[in-house]
């Protein structure tokens, strides 16, 4: 896990180093997009709190008509010294003509989470995006995906008594994204969101959703603050569960490009 937390950390760095050093001899070149969030929250006293999000983006050409994109997000939560949550999800994607208005895609995830006694989740699935708001600045997208996962439980007690007795679950999912950016107050505040809603195609009371909100207010060209609220819900969890997560954060991101 240190490993993973510290590739996710200093990859976007290595690359804005690189693009930085690029972008003296080669006028917009931006052929790399990089960004790296840090938020946390911590309290002390009666109560010891302490809550890590870290998250990074890489996008990048891979041929002439193609992009790949992956997102990689690690949460750590630890109440009174004990460790409470460690979640790591990576988002990977590869577009197909993204400067049209639809193009197709194909999508791959990995995901662990402690709290939720997940040792290891994977999707593999393909669909298409639709640009409702085309634009570098501004941009507004929905997507609509096809996914077969296979997710590993610890334990194989559940709260929905049908999934008992098996740790392993398969399924084939139908996912609906809406992912926008938008500059508010004269570029003094951006609000951002990145969102899912993911049932199952075959197990009715087996689904999620997913609302990630970011509010940055621009510093520098390559530093912004930023304030971030995350929510998630799962149905099918292992029995005693709490189905929803929420974590509100304070820290900042760190680009190598304008937008």
């Amino acid at each position: 896990m240190k490993n993973y937390l510290f590739i996710l950390i200093l990859f976007p760095l290595l690359l804005q180093a690189q693009e930085a050093r690029t972008s003296a001899s080669v006028k917009d070149s931006t052929k790399v997009k990089a960004n790296l969030s840090l938020t946390g929250f911590w309290q002390s006293g009666n109560v010891e709190t302490l809550i890590f999000r870290a998250k990074s983006d890489l996008e990048f050409k891979t041929w002439k008509k193609a992009v790949f994109k992956t997102q990689n997000s690690y949460v750590y939560q630890e109440f009174g010294k004990a460790k409470a949550d460690e979640d790591i999800l990576s988002l990977n994607f590869l577009y197909f003509n993204p400067e049209r208005r639809i193009y197709p895609q194909l999508l791959g995830f990995v995901s662990t989470n402690f709290r939720r006694e997940i040792n290891l989740r994977y999707l593999l699935g393909a669909g298409a995006t639709y640009q409702v708001i085309q634009g570098e600045e501004r941009w507004l997208k929905m997507s609509l995906t096809a996914e077969y996962e296979h997710t590993d439980y610890k334990r194989k007690d559940f709260n929905r008594d049908e999934f008992d007795g098996n740790s392993a679950i398969n399924t084939f999912r139908g996912t609906v994204w809406l992912n926008g950016r938008y500059p508010i107050f004269k570029k003094k505040m951006i609000l951002t969101h990145e969102s899912f809603f993911q049932p199952s195609l075959s197990q009715k009371r087996n689904f999620r959703w997913r609302a990630d909100f970011g509010l940055e207010f621009p510093v520098w060209t390559f530093l912004n603050l930023k304030v971030n609220y995350l929510r998630t819900f799962e149905s099918l969890v292992i029995e005693g569960q709490q189905r929803k997560d929420r974590f509100l954060t304070f820290g900042f991101t760190l680009k190598n490009t304008k937008y």
